[in-house]
């Protein structure tokens, strides 16, 4: 017999061949595919291991070879022989650190490397070095001057980017094999999942085998006995040349079929008597259902007393435990209604009886009844009669039998009352027992309920205490397991809102994660436990992928003389830490800012003290003098603007301006200091006025400009460019420089904020002219914005609202233009006659009607009669009689509702133009000034608020 035929003769035998071959399959593969990745991963982290150890190397050697190079210099420049020693020692830790290299070497690239380490340490140790400090120590400092210019300072940098292209190609390398591991992951994914589909398929074919060869003859069998069960002739198709148990099955169902038939002859002779058996069974039937009645009640009643152990044992909640206990009770006892009330405070609960009835039974509970029951401590009984009420549909008189059973906390004080009313039955006295027995397991309960009701009531007030502390507050036990945790720290860090219970490996985890150096934090909260916590004892941490910054402390919490645990207090130190960092920036910024041009003043003025210089080079130095001394006016001006505009106390003199002029004067301003940048302007609009004050638009694009210089080094193009968009005039001011990173733009206008970048930190600067360029824009109702490309350049975008255009009303310099007539009327109030007469000739040759007066109180006497469009008014005038100077005028004016809208435009020696534009001044000029300002002046005001409108309050 074969192993085929063995198989064949039991359907076991085939599913487990079957079986097996396919976990021998799946094993097989599984094997294969770990075995593979074990391989890919193993390979890929020996590579990576040589690789780490070859960069920490070559970063080493440099940071050595550097160190020497600061200690020798350092020597050179302070005498300090010591600093020489360790310069010379460094020549051993290189030699060490060769030797290590050496034995890591291995491609051409590591070779050639090795080549010039050794190449390059025999010349700095053996020739370089010894020379250069013989030189020095024979006081021959021009010859190490003239060593490091012949070649010296070239080798050194040589070899240094000879270390850093080397460490650049040896992280080129572990990129490579990261992407090759990643790659060869890939195939193995798709190996994995024609696996997967393999099994997939041989799972398939198994299950089809077995339902042909099992699952379709069992139909079969199935079918065939449920006709024969029918009482109709079956036959099955199975193969009875089977030789498994299936075949076996037919060949004995046919059998069965066969003695069936033969024996439901039998049956039919039975079954009269088993008619006559059937009648007595069910006597005997009737007698067990009457027995089964009375076990199951008394189940029952097991079921129901175990109901109410179970829930007043296992609920804290009061009112659900009162309400469980008189549901419950009510059953066991077989009462109609029934009440537990507490006997201290107004809580029940009642099954049966309305709320107005169990009121009125907590109202009238200390007129007898509960005397009683402190006095007995035991239950006792009343028969009473039934009121018209309670009978219902019922005649005749009947009787009530109430049940009161004192609850007795653990200390014997009746701490509940209940009462159950069983109508028509009274109480058995036998029982009474196990209702005390009941009522005491209650009183057991409810002792409990009021613990827990104390304690919960202490913990949510400790709770919500810790709740308003702003600091994370977290309480540990002596195990370091979370005992409690304020709403803060969960803010902190939300994955501790269930953190009470937690073990301390594990919440140390979950709170390191979110730090920004796990390990340090791991280190705090272990020495923190370890010891008692000491006074200034704290760890600074930062939330990962945060701005913000935590200390924590540590404190030992006692329990009486017992210690109890720790809690730690987790404070937000944020906005101390930013104060912190942006005081010392700051500090050190305006050090070197003011430093460097006063060592040029300082030391440029010492020059010319101490030697007799050529006036070529005197004049040469004084330039240098003043610029250095523009520079630091500069620096103090723009820390007095950010002051006053700090304090609101910043003003601006608006008036209609042309903004290409403006442009046009600062790019020939800047284009002096320059000579590797060129300049373009580029204008797209015909409308280019603005309403500003022209000194600080000046200061905004002097500032602009000379930042697209100062940041582009290399030179190259800028490019300004004037256009129109949506109603607003915009001016582009684009560079081809450094450009400024992308995480920097939204910071880029903060006062004191400085890009942390090597390129950009030694260009200097204050950071606050951008600052100060936004105020500005803001303060002209326009915006400033940045687009940027680091690397590239940066385009600074400044929009201001465009205005209509203002006509320069002048006389053409022929001298043939005819005099525009007007509907403006000006009123002049002068008392110099002279000036007074060139104003008004001034004002007529540009149209205006003019009326003079030299006394105040004259011109207000004319105003009663006539209303002018403009006031010229001069403040300092004659005294008259009644005293009236150009303040007081214009107070009386602003004060006169029909005379306050009148726009006043002050012409005065005086400088006090704040007091003039808050006493109501439409524009405020200076004497001596050009006589056509002031009729440009009164027609822009005059076109801005329309004739005989409201007055303009120049904003700030």
């Amino acid at each position: 017999m074969n192993f085929n035929q063995y198989v064949r003769k039991s359907l076991s035998r085939q599913f487990i061949v079957l079986m097996s071959l396919f976990i021998l399959l799946f094993i097989l593969g599984t094997a294969i595919l770990s075995l593979t990745e074990k391989y890919l991963y193993t390979s890929y982290t020996n590579e990576r291991a040589i690789l780490v150890k070859k960069v920490n190397l070559a970063r080493q050697i440099d940071q050595t070879f550097t160190s020497a190079m600061f200690d020798i210099r350092g020597y050179f420049a302070f005498h300090n022989s010591s600093l020489k020693d360790r310069a010379i020692d460094n020549e051993n830790d290189i030699e060490k650190m060769k030797e290590d290299f050496q034995k890591l070497s291995s491609t051409s690239e590591d070779k050639e490397f090795e080549k010039n380490l050794a190449d390059f340490q025999g010349y700095y140790f053996t020739s370089a070095l010894p020379k250069n400090i013989a030189y020095f120590e024979k006081g021959q400092t021009d010859k190490v001057i003239a060593f490091a210019n012949n070649g010296g300072t070239a080798k050194i940098n040589a070899f240094e980017d000879d270390a850093k292209s080397y460490i650049t190609l040896l992280s080129d390398q572990l990129n490579q094999n990261v992407l090759n591991l990643t790659k060869e992951q890939t195939y193995l994914q798709l190996g994995f999942i024609l696996y997967i589909l393999l099994i997939l398929f041989a799972l398939f074919r198994i299950i089809r085998i077995m339902v042909r060869q099992v699952g379709q003859p069992l139909s079969q069998f199935a079918f065939a006995a449920n006709e024969i069960a029918k009482g109709k002739d079956a036959e099955i198709q199975v193969d009875e040349s089977r030789r498994d148990e299936l075949g076996a099955l037919a060949i004995a169902f046919k059998q069965m079929v066969a003695s069936v038939q033969e024996k439901e002859q039998d049956l039919l002779a039975h079954n009269e008597e088993l008619l006559a058996q059937q009648d007595e069974l069910q006597a005997q039937q009737s007698e067990l259902e009457s027995a089964l009645t009375i076990l199951r009640d008394n189940e029952a009643k097991l079921n129901r007393r175990n109901e109410l152990i179970h829930h007043v044992s296992t609920s804290l909640n009061k009112k659900e435990v009162l309400n469980s206990i008189v549901i419950n009770m009510s059953k066991i006892i077989q009462a109609d209604r029934g009440i537990i009330s507490m006997t201290k405070e107004r809580t029940c609960a009642s099954f049966g009886i309305t709320e107005q009835g169990a009121s009125q039974f907590q109202l009238h509970l200390e007129s007898g009844i509960l005397e009683r029951l402190n006095l007995t401590k035991s239950p006792f009984t009343i028969k009473r009669e039934i009121t018209s009420a309670e009978k219902g549909y019922h005649d005749g008189t009947q009787y009530s039998y109430d049940l009161y059973l004192p609850v007795l906390s653990s200390d014997g004080e009746v701490i509940a009352v209940m009462v159950y009313s069983r109508f028509g039955e009274e109480f058995a006295k036998e029982s009474m027992v196990e209702y005390e027995a009941l009522a005491k397991q209650i009183g057991v309960t409810l002792d409990k309920i009021k613990i827990f009701e104390i304690s919960e009531a202490d913990r949510r007030l400790n709770q919500d205490i810790l709740n308003t502390v702003q600091e994370g507050i977290q309480l540990i036990d002596v195990d370091g397991a979370i005992i409690q945790v304020n709403e803060q720290l969960c803010r902190m860090f939300p994955s501790m809102a269930s953190g009470i219970g937690l073990p301390l490996q594990e919440w140390k985890r979950i709170m390191g994660a979110s730090t920004d150096d796990p390990d340090a934090f791991d280190q705090f909260i272990e020495g923190a436990l370890k010891d008692e916590c000491e006074q200034g004892n704290t760890f600074t941490y930062r939330v990962k992928d945060s701005h913000q910054v935590y200390k924590v402390y540590c404190e030992d919490l006692y329990n009486g003389d017992k210690h109890a645990g720790k809690i730690l207090v987790h404070r937000n130190i944020t906005k101390e830490f930013e104060v912190d960092q942006m005081k010392s920036e700051f500090v050190s910024t305006v050090s070197h800012e003011l430093r460097t041009p006063l060592a040029s003043i300082l030391g440029f003025t010492e020059l010319m003290m101490n030697r007799e210089l050529k006036a070529e080079r005197q004049k040469k130095y004084l330039a240098t003098i003043l610029s250095e001394a523009n520079r630091l006016t500069a620096l103090i001006n723009d820390f007095l603007d950010v002051q006053r505009m700090e304090a609101g106390k910043q003003t601006y003199e608006k008036k209609y301006i042309e903004l290409k002029p403006i442009l046009n004067n600062v790019i020939n301003h800047q284009q002096v200091h320059t000579q590797l940048h060129h300049f373009t302007i580029n204008s797209d609009t015909d409308n280019d006025v603005i309403l500003g004050d022209k000194l600080k638009i000046e200061q905004i694009f002097t500032n602009l400009i000379n930042n697209a210089i100062k940041y582009s080094p290399d030179g190259g193009t800028i490019k300004v460019n004037l256009y129109n968009k949506n109603d607003r005039l915009c001016v582009d001011i684009e560079d081809m420089g450094l450009g400024i990173p992308e995480e920097a733009l939204d910071k880029i206008f903060t006062k004191f904020y400085r890009v942390d970048n090597t390129d950009l930190r030694r260009i200097g600067g204050t950071g606050l002219g951008l600052a100060i360029v936004q105020e500005i824009v803001k303060a002209h109702l326009g915006d400033i914005t940045v687009r940027s490309t680091y690397g590239q350049g940066s385009i600074f975008t400044v929009s201001f609202p465009s205005v209509p255009s203002v006509i320069d009303n002048e006389a053409g310099d022929d001298g043939n233009d005819k005099k525009k007539t007007s509907p403006y009327k000006i009123m002049i109030i002068e008392d110099d006659k002279s000036l007074a007469e060139l104003i008004s000739q001034e004002l007529s040759d540009s149209g205006f009607r003019i009326e003079h007066h030299v006394n105040g109180r004259k011109a207000l006497n004319s105003l009663e009669n006539t209303i002018p469009d403009a006031i010229v008014l001069d403040i300092m005038l004659a005294e008259d009689e009644d005293e009236l100077d150009g303040w007081k005028i214009m107070k009386h004016l602003k004060e006169d509702p029909e005379l306050k809208y009148i726009p006043i435009i002050v012409s005065t020696a005086l400088d006090e133009k704040e007091k003039g534009f808050q006493l109501g001044a439409n524009d405020y000029l200076i004497k001596p000034y050009k006589s056509s300002q002031l009729s440009k002046a009164i027609m822009q005001t005059l076109l801005k608020i329309g004739q005989a409108g409201q007055i303009l309050v120049p904003k700030e």
